[in-house]
């Protein structure tokens, strides 16, 4: 059976995808989480400051992700704040995987681009 409060959050904003992503790899602060979904998006996704920042204020609230603590800085600047994922937002982030793995197992069934 799967997670009531994980499948009403599915399907992610592309934006959020993103940022869950770069977080699964450890906690990171804004700017080093824009340019890891950029780089890993080579070009296709762009996170404005306002929509990374925006959409950040909105993990945070639904529970995904967590600003770390001032003294719990990994990279020693203590200018910057640092987030990670929460126990949810890995689940969220592992449903929409899945999901979307099962989207594009389904183009593949449907046969070649050009018979769709």
């Amino acid at each position: 059976m799967t997670d009531p409060t994980v499948e009403r959050l599915l399907p992610l904003k592309p934006t959020w995808f993103h940022i869950l992503l770069a977080l699964a790899e450890g906690p990171q602060h804004g700017y080093a989480i824009r340019a890891r979904a950029e780089d890993r998006a080579k070009g296709n996704v762009r996170l404005w400051p306002a929509t990374l920042y925006g959409s950040i204020h909105r993990l945070e609230e639904e529970g995904l992700i967590q600003a770390l603590p001032d003294d719990a800085d990994p990279g020693g600047d203590a200018r910057r704040c640092y987030y990670d994922l929460t126990p949810l937002g890995s689940a969220v982030l592992r449903a929409e995987a899945s999901r979307l793995e099962s989207l594009v197992k389904a183009v593949r069934a449907a046969g070649p681009a050009g018979n769709l």
